[in-house]
């Protein structure tokens, strides 16, 4: 009976993450239509940091409780996990198209703390000065964005004709859902793995990194099935920038990592 209860839940968390990855991909590219933002910069923030909220409650939390090495984990296997399988699976839907300033800015930035995070750990540890370092660059790398968003000329195209409250409506139950399916989505997917005799690490390594990883699957995916191709590549290297920069930053002030 137990069985057949996880297999509706699991059921129900994909349905979940699939109607809320849609609402929140109209609301956010309606939003960047109507206030002529480009859907990079939504892409690069608001999308990215929403999706990344199961890996910041993970990380977060593990580092509260004293299990600071789950932390680095996590953030290191969602983050391959974005660009190969992610990226992979919404580009085979539909090419993606990568703009100019994703090119030269946003990707050559993604890779280049993925190095001075490398470059941080080197040593064993995170310490809190490392964070505070990492948290600065978050900051400085969102000014930049807000910048660019101020300063930017691309005119949106509206994608419906609905009121902005309405969009922000669909952005925030959209992301609501998508984290909600994703958290049901694992806990029934840990407990058939249980069921069924998996090992705990070997749950870890594949139904938990790719159970955070869900709302990022799911939006870009989306995202990329509606023809908003920035809103995809901006969730993936957005989200790898997040889950760097602030979420490791943000735990590592709480305890070395």
């Amino acid at each position: 009976m137990n069985i057949i209860l996880q297999f509706l839940l699991l059921t129900l968390g994909f349905v979940m993450l699939v109607k809320g990855s849609d609402w929140f991909v109209d609301g956010a590219a309606g939003i960047a239509a109507k206030f002529h933002i480009p859907q990079i910069i939504i892409g690069l923030t608001i999308v990215a940091m929403g999706t990344s909220a199961p890996e910041a409650a993970v990380s977060i939390t593990a580092a509260m409780g004293g299990s600071a090495d789950i932390t680095v984990g996590n953030i290191v296997g969602s983050n391959i996990l974005n660009v190969l399988i992610i990226l992979g699976l919404a580009s085979a839907i539909v090419p993606i198209a990568v703009g100019t300033s994703t090119q030269k800015i946003d990707a050559p930035f993604m890779i280049a703390i993925s190095a001075i995070f490398l470059a941080l750990g080197w040593d064993g540890t995170i310490t809190r000065l490392d964070g505070f370092v990492l948290l600065a660059f978050f900051a400085s790398y969102i000014g930049y964005m807000i910048w660019e968003a101020l300063h930017s000329d691309e005119e949106g195209d509206e994608i419906k004709d609905m009121p902005v409250w309405k969009m922000l409506l669909s952005t925030v139950i959209g992301l609501a859902l998508v984290v909600w399916g994703a958290d049901v989505a694992v806990g029934a997917a840990t407990e058939l793995a249980t069921i069924f005799g998996m090992s705990e690490r070997f749950i870890g390594l594949t139904v938990v990194a790719l159970g955070t990883s869900l709302p990022e699957l799911f939006t870009s995916v989306t995202a990329a099935r509606k023809g908003n191709a920035d809103i995809a590549i901006g969730n993936i290297v957005g989200s790898n920038i997040f889950n760097i920069l602030f979420v490791v930053g943000l735990s590592a002030m709480i305890v070395p990592v």
